[in-house]
């Protein structure tokens, strides 16, 4: 399967038009901290339609080195943005963003959060509740177990929202 024709389009679409939207979402989430070649291979996967591409596919549509793609899928696979799978008789890997990622990310957040804490009441132990880093460390303890707390019926909000979005719209957890 190829992204890019010779008439210059991906999935039917502009090709120009679709490298330029990915590369100013990349940059703003480059902006944000994220490293450059991952935040445009995420965005390339969010953008095409199946949310599926191969290593191959994916150095052709955004024209780097599969050297390139390597590096940025393996660091989204460790931060599970994306998935690695394999087409039942095929030898290529295939990379996929899932429709819910939004939703799994902040999940795994919530994990984070809870080991964050320990550190943080560790933090707070050596140094003294009363020092002024102290009070700092403790501050930024409730703020996440205030976090932590919210995450769960915020999620819940989400879900139900999301249910609503995909009835009006005709799609699918699939589409």
């Amino acid at each position: 399967m190829t992204t890019e024709t010779t008439e210059g389009r991906i999935e039917g679409r502009d090709a120009e038009a679709f490298l330029r939207f990915v590369e100013r979402f990349a940059s703003v989430l480059a902006d944000s901290g994220w490293p450059r070649m991952p935040a445009r291979v995420f965005v390339c996967l969010l953008a095409v339609d199946s949310g599926r591409r191969t290593a191959a596919e994916l150095a052709e549509t955004l024209r780097v080195s599969p050297a390139a793609i390597s590096g940025a899928v393996r660091y989204l696979t460790q931060v599970n943005l994306l998935s690695r799978e394999r087409d039942p008789g095929s030898r290529r890997d295939v990379y996929r963003v899932h429709d819910d990622i939004w939703y799994e990310a902040a999940v795994r957040k919530d994990r984070a959060l809870t080991r964050w804490e320990t550190s943080l009441r560790e933090g707070i132990e050596v140094l003294g509740p009363d020092s002024p880093a102290g009070r700092r460390m403790t501050e930024t303890l409730e703020f996440f177990e205030f976090v932590q707390g919210e995450l769960p019926s915020l999620l819940d909000r989400w879900r139900e929202v999301r249910d609503q979005l995909r009835a009006r719209t005709g799609l699918s957890e699939s589409s």
